[in-house]
């Protein structure tokens, strides 16, 4: 994992004591809120509906055991016990005191890291796959690459003032866990026909009020060059991103408006003009990163499939955890763990303090001491050993940890909604809620398969609602609550954006909408077909007859 320089670790220190000297003048009054709004944003510091949310960067999603237990003790001493980790891969604070503002962010530098970029119209949080480097299908791991955007975008001098919002996503597998189609720009790696790496570029994704799955601009793209092309495209969107509407700001919309074709014409004439050989990828700095992201001291764990079967097999509550839970690594007799945010009931990626200093614990002993956060709102425990598993569910379950819900209908991803934003139009939590209640029979989650619901509590859709395979949107209208339903998204390589099914539902009702549009998939569905599959071959028709055929 990535760790701080000297010049990291001086920059950082010196940006919480200029903040510290800020929040003293706002305390004051020597500053206005419209004074201090521009200074508290470039430190990721938000006023909510009720109260500030500081949003810490967790860089594609890798944190080590020290950081997370800092970010339980930070949830413990300036917030009320949790914290709730988003699916940028980041972890926001909902209840901090700006009196104590600098102190936490002194507090996160101790451990290097900090809330730089987490908000305003820059660069920010770059992301990846959240099996980064230990996935069963990788072509390589991303997070170097990532890191090395991350260096390059940090106050970048020329991007910190953007049209809008910036997000970068990067994957280093065939399939895509990072949701790259529907960023501002994402990065797909791939090999070509001398076997060597490089990236697919594709730009202009993005969901919100105006949802679109990002077009591919250059079908591969030789790592070396692959700072100069960002470049490039930055400075096109810098140039001819709308900067009078905010609605239209996005580079999703400069692209749609120009078209692919004319939008990779600009590109590539400003990557023509770009000094590349400035801007080329080192491979002596590339690996000097990328000797951050060397693979641990791994085992030689070849014997350990068997002990692992016998107590799956024996232990009903360990295998049923486990077949929900444990994804393929790349490393003979190891696992990845997903450790689910979503226990029944719950507020889906919320977790105490107390849960997030087990989860460092058991990354101690048990992952290197490594821990990832996901797109999901999940956790993982990327090297475990088989032989360890069971130690790990036990201590997981301990904590209220080991719900066996990943990638079920109850594993469901949900804004903070109306509970904590200003912005929202709609409750998101109370519904992800009553839905994880209503399904929350295990035989019954496997019966209905994979399947994605993703909540949104206003358009601006920060919980992904438009490629959830079920996306629920929550508006208001005339004071009063209502629930729009799509179908059919996706944010995988087959990205695809929701289709509207009709007319929005009451709060009291949407729960029992799903209810249905999941019964009329159980009804006609083909063996071994998933819900998505089964939208794919049927339409929304069937749905919508179910729904409104009786209005």
């Amino acid at each position: 994992m990535y760790r701080y320089d000297e010049f990291d670790a001086q920059f950082v220190g010196e940006r919480v004591a200029q903040f510290r000297d800020q929040v003293e003048r706002r305390l004051s009054g020597e500053l206005t809120e419209d004074q201090f709004r521009p200074l508290r944003l470039m430190n990721g510091l938000y006023l909510q509906l009720h109260a500030y949310m500081l949003r810490v960067a967790i860089p594609y999603g890798t944190l080590s055991s020290v950081q997370l237990r800092k970010l339980g003790h930070i949830a413990r001493h300036y917030d009320r016990g949790y914290g709730h980790f988003t699916t940028r891969q980041n972890i926001q604070y909902n209840w901090p005191q700006l009196v104590d503002m600098p102190d936490i962010l002194a507090e996160l530098a101790s451990v290097e890291m900090h809330a730089i970029q987490t908000s305003g119209n820059c660069i920010r949080n770059v992301t990846s796959d959240q099996w980064a480097g230990v996935a069963a299908d990788e072509i390589e791991d991303p997070r170097p690459i990532c890191e090395l955007l991350r260096q390059w975008s940090s106050l970048h001098p020329e991007f910190c003032y953007l049209p809008r919002k910036f997000k970068i996503a990067v994957t280093g597998a065939p399939h895509d866990r990072a949701a790259v189609k529907v960023h501002d720009i994402g990065l797909r790696m791939h090999r070509n026909s001398a076997g060597e790496p490089g990236f697919e570029v594709i730009v202009g994704g993005g969901l919100g009020r105006t949802p679109f799955v990002g077009p591919t601009i250059r079908e591969w793209l030789p790592r070396a060059d692959l700072l100069p092309y960002v470049e490039a495209i930055m400075r096109v969107y810098n140039r001819f991103g709308r900067r009078d509407n905010k609605f239209k700001a996005r580079i999703k919309i400069l692209v749609h408006e120009l078209g692919r074709e004319e939008f990779t014409r600009l590109v590539e004439a400003e990557f023509v003009r770009i000094d590349r050989e400035s801007f080329a990828v080192d491979d002596a700095e590339l690996a000097r990163i990328a000797a951050y992201f060397a693979p641990p001291a791994y085992e030689d764990a070849s014997g350990d499939e068997a002990a692992f079967l016998l107590a799956a097999a024996t232990d009903k509550a360990f295998g049923e955890w486990a077949r929900a839970s444990l994804a393929a690594h790349k490393v003979p007799g190891y696992a990845i763990v997903n450790v689910s945010l979503k226990p029944i009931g719950g507020i889906p990626g919320d977790a105490t303090a107390e849960q997030m200093e087990a989860v460092a614990d058991l990354a101690e002993r048990y992952s290197f001491a490594e821990i990832r956060v996901t797109h999901e709102q999940n956790l993982v425990l990327p090297y475990v050993r088989k032989k360890d598993l069971k130690a790990v569910f036990d201590g997981l379950a301990a904590a209220g940890l080991a719900t066996p819900n990943i990638g079920l209908v109850t594993d469901i991803i949900s804004c903070p909604g109306l509970d904590y934003c200003s912005l929202a139009t709609a409750r998101s939590i109370p519904i992800a809620q009553r839905l994880s209640q209503r399904f929350a029979d295990l035989d019954r989650q496997h019966d209905i398969g994979p399947l994605k619901i993703k909540i949104s509590g206003c358009i601006n859709a920060c919980g992904h609602h438009h490629v959830g395979h079920i996306g629920i949107l929550g508006l208001e209208k005339a004071g009063v609550e209502f629930y729009q339903i799509t179908l059919g998204g996706s944010g995988d390589e087959q990205a695809s954006i929701g289709e509207i099914l009709g007319r929005g539902f009451s709060y009291e009702g949407i729960v029992d909408a799903v209810e249905q549009i999941i019964a009329v998939y159980l009804a006609h569905r083909r063996e071994g077909e998933t819900f998505l599959d089964h939208y794919r071959r049927v339409g929304a028709e069937p749905f919508k007859e179910a729904l409104y055929a009786a209005a």
